[in-house]
């Protein structure tokens, strides 16, 4: 899967994999409040699946529950600024990918670079006037 992964329809499959969980989760006790769901960027798929789980964002918080997005140093970030044999993903990158899943709805974000992450969110909230 990692690697030659292949999706008909990626939020769709997505989803359904993390409705799945989420239901099974919630049977064996774990309170429903208490879970966040990761769509797992870079996780067997491509660049062009994690860009569409992103676009397609929508799809996941049909779900009800709170997006983990991590796309921070993620080598598709690297790939999409131009460098094709990318390991990892520029700061620049990463702020920028970060700033685009919350502003579609993600609530929590893994990153790396803390400082420069709080900053460039702080201005996005600023400018959306949340």
């Amino acid at each position: 899967m990692q690697l030659d992964p292949r999706y008909d329809d990626v939020a769709a499959e997505v989803a359904s994999f993390l409705e799945e969980r989420l239901a099974f989760a919630v049977s064996r006790g774990v309170p429903e409040e208490r879970i966040c769901l990761d769509p797992g960027i870079g996780f067997g798929k491509t660049v062009e699946h994690n860009l569409e789980l992103l676009r397609q964002i929508d799809v996941l918080l049909a779900l009800g529950r709170p997006l983990l997005f991590g796309f921070s140093r993620k080598s598709s970030l690297g790939k999409i600024a131009g460098d094709p044999d990318a390991k990892v993903g520029p700061l620049g990158a990463s702020v920028a990918a970060a700033v685009a899943s919350y502003e579609r709805g993600a609530t929590i974000l893994r990153v790396h670079d803390v400082r420069e992450h709080v900053d460039a969110l702080a201005v996005a909230q600023a400018v959306s006037g949340t």
